[in-house]
């Protein structure tokens, strides 16, 4: 196999590592990567700046970023660094400030040993670089339709992520509908579904102690876990859900995007996000799992990394249907309307549960056996593009 011209990896990522959840594609892969060669992993450069019409959150979120921005460059673990350089997020912030932006990570990658880079792009207005970085092999994840992504403008990210297609030497999908879509679009590209911490999460399933904010809950608990936004999140379709069975305790962890107050029944119990260690145990503490998503062009285009994490755990699941559904869909139960969903919830929590199948079928489906994919891949691109750049 053809060695890359590349001695280490700048990843533009599509999250911040200090506020999401380390569950996420890019932090899986790129941590495991950073076992075997150097990663810069910089913190997501956002594709719109906040609006006061963002009510509470705009505070929260201006606060959440200039705490990552004091963090500069860290080093995690084994080879993995994460950069929070300086940036404003947005057009007027590329504008203003972009000319920065290169010779920073430019810079921190020279300091951790990266003078021939990869350069890996997740958010899309890492496009903005392609030119900074024109000596550099070019690897974009297509994890997620970001042109859907009801806070940005399509515009502008429809022009992005077409340069970064345009660009690519691979372009590594999690969704077969959204690779097969777009072949035509790209020059090469590499099918990785997510994976799993499928030891973590069955372990959970089988003994982990109930978290301490959800002993005082009774059951019967249904979980959902992730984060409740609009582009995701299906809220007409929970609140009916929810009202259908009022017996049932509905635990949901994770943030939220959603105005205040869009779901004030008493059964349902909002934690907040938690740290990815303390997630599966979380699931762990439900007698089924739910994933009640809309039909946005995002979830079309998308393959929940939770889907996987639910069958290690072995709860029952109920889910709206989408396409990257279709392998699992006789691990649980599929409606598409709300009567149809409370339906299903009963059915799961009535009905004997062996976990056994759903589990065997993503026990192999590890996170280090993705990242070796990625990396050969990788390792396999044309070894002419790369060389060294300027600083």
């Amino acid at each position: 196999m053809a060695s890359a011209a590349f001695d280490g990896i700048i990843c533009i990522g599509g999250e911040d590592w200090w506020y999401h959840n380390r569950g996420h594609f890019d932090f899986q892969i790129m941590r495991r990567i950073a076992r075997d060669v150097p990663v810069l992993f910089v913190n997501s450069l956002g594709v719109r700046f906040p609006s006061v019409r963002d009510g509470g959150q705009f505070l929260a979120r201006i606060k959440r970023k200039l705490a990552s921005l004091g963090r500069g460059l860290v080093h995690i673990e084994n080879q993995f660094h994460v950069l929070s350089p300086l940036s404003v997020p947005g057009q007027i912030g590329a504008t203003a400030f972009g000319w920065s932006l290169a010779p920073q990570i430019k810079f921190f990658a020279g300091r951790i040993g990266i003078h021939r880079p990869l350069l890996w792009l997740h958010c899309p207005a890492g496009a903005d670089l392609l030119s900074a970085f024109a000596g550099a092999p070019v690897a974009m994840q297509r994890t997620d339709r970001f042109e859907a992504f009801p806070e940005g403008d399509p515009a502008i990210l429809g022009r992005q992520i077409a340069a970064m297609k345009a660009r690519a030497d691979l372009v590594v999908y999690c969704n077969a509908d959204l690779q097969a879509e777009e072949r035509s679009q790209v020059a090469r590209s590499l099918l990785v579904t997510h994976g799993v911490d499928f030891d973590r999460f069955a372990a959970a399933g089988m003994s982990a102690p109930l978290p301490a904010d959800v002993m005082t809950i009774p059951g019967p608990r249904v979980g959902f876990i992730g984060g409740i936004d609009a582009h995701t999140f299906d809220p007409p379709l929970f609140l009916k859900v929810v009202d259908a069975l009022p017996q049932v305790q509905f635990i949901m962890v994770g943030g939220s995007s959603l105005p205040e107050g869009w779901c004030p029944q008493a059964n349902v119990h909002f934690l907040g996000r938690k740290p990815y260690d303390e997630v599966a145990a979380y699931m762990g503490a439900c007698d089924a799992l739910i994933m009640p998503w809309n039909t946005s062009e995002w979830i079309q285009g998308c393959n929940p990394i939770k889907l996987k994490e639910y069958l290690a755990v072995g709860r029952p699941v109920v889910t709206t249907p989408f396409p990257a559904l279709a392998p699992y869909a006789d691990l649980v139960r599929v409606a598409s309307d709300g009567a149809g969903f409370a339906e299903a919830l009963r059915q799961a929590l009535s009905a004997r549960h062996d976990p056994t199948q759903q589990r065997e079928r993503v026990r192999t489906e590890s996170w280090d056996a993705k990242a070796a994919d990625v990396l050969a891949a990788l390792r396999d691109l044309e070894p002419a593009a790369g060389r060294k750049l300027a600083a």
